[in-house]
């Protein structure tokens, strides 16, 4: 009989052993109907393998904010992340490469600008507002830099431009020598037959691999939320049990397979 698994709860600790504000609840993001608590710290600056590490125990940032979710009787934000060298894009992602060749993309320092700008305010009024082509009046100037721009660690911007010079997407990823982690992605709303948010994370998977990198980190996994579980399809990826080691994701573990059901809290 082989020994129980060890399962953090409500999640894993912070590896540095650091004291971490558990924050206001509010409604869940990703699913319907649920309340969610998050737990972490603000940071002014962390080395890149600090913050690696903090990865690996389930922390994601948010401007200078790293945080956990903590959500009582609930493990649904699974951390993933996609092992370079093995991973082999699908038919279809193939194909969106293709129909993405023409973009040109360059990599620098992130910075924001009124161009930017005016590109996050068009995703978020469609992709995430209320549907009325409406943004939300939180999304001014002062939240899109502090949210996007306002880094403790060593961050890089990804642009991509039509054969024009149109900004059509803009990806920020935090990077280290261990890993290239994914922090938020926005692309044009009217160019949604490109697949941007594929492209986009097909491109940093392959930056990650010419700086040798070994993990590209796409942050949570959802399953059951719609907007979150494309990031399954990046195979062969891997997830974060509740045990604190990294494991292939089951082909079967989509759509109420039972591949997760270690994550069950």
């Amino acid at each position: 009989m082989s020994p129980p698994q060890l399962s953090h709860y409500p999640s894993h600790p912070a590896p540095a052993g650091v004291p971490l504000l558990v924050l206001p609840e509010h409604d869940c993001t990703y699913l319907p109907g649920r309340r969610a608590v998050s737990r972490g710290l603000l940071v002014r600056e962390m080395p890149g393998d600090v913050y690696h590490r903090f990865m690996d125990a389930g922390f994601r940032r948010s401007g200078r904010l790293v945080y956990q979710p903590v959500c009582p009787g609930c493990r649904a934000c699974v951390p993933l992340r996609v092992p370079v060298e093995t991973f082999r894009p699908s038919k279809s992602q193939r194909r969106c490469g293709r129909k993405n060749a023409d973009l040109i993309v360059t990599t620098g320092e992130p910075t924001p600008t009124q161009e930017k700008f005016a590109l996050y305010q068009r995703y978020m009024a469609v992709w995430h507002g209320r549907g009325d082509g409406e943004s939300d009046p939180a999304d001014d100037w002062e939240t899109f830099e502090s949210f996007l721009y306002d880094s403790p660690v060593e961050t890089v911007e990804f642009c991509y431009r039509d054969r024009a010079g149109r900004l059509l997407a803009v990806g920020i990823c935090d990077v280290c020598a261990a890993s290239v982690s994914s922090v938020y992605f926005y692309h044009e709303p009217a160019e949604s037959r490109r697949g941007l948010g594929t492209f986009g994370a097909l491109h940093e998977i392959e930056t990650a691999r010419t700086w040798a990198v070994a993990h590209y980190y796409l942050g949570y996994w959802v399953n059951g939320c719609g907007t979150m579980e494309y990031k399954a399809s990046f195979r062969p990826c891997e997830v974060l049990h509740s045990d604190g080691q990294w494991r292939a994701l089951a082909s079967d573990a989509t759509n109420g397979g039972s591949g997760m059901l270690a994550f069950c809290g």
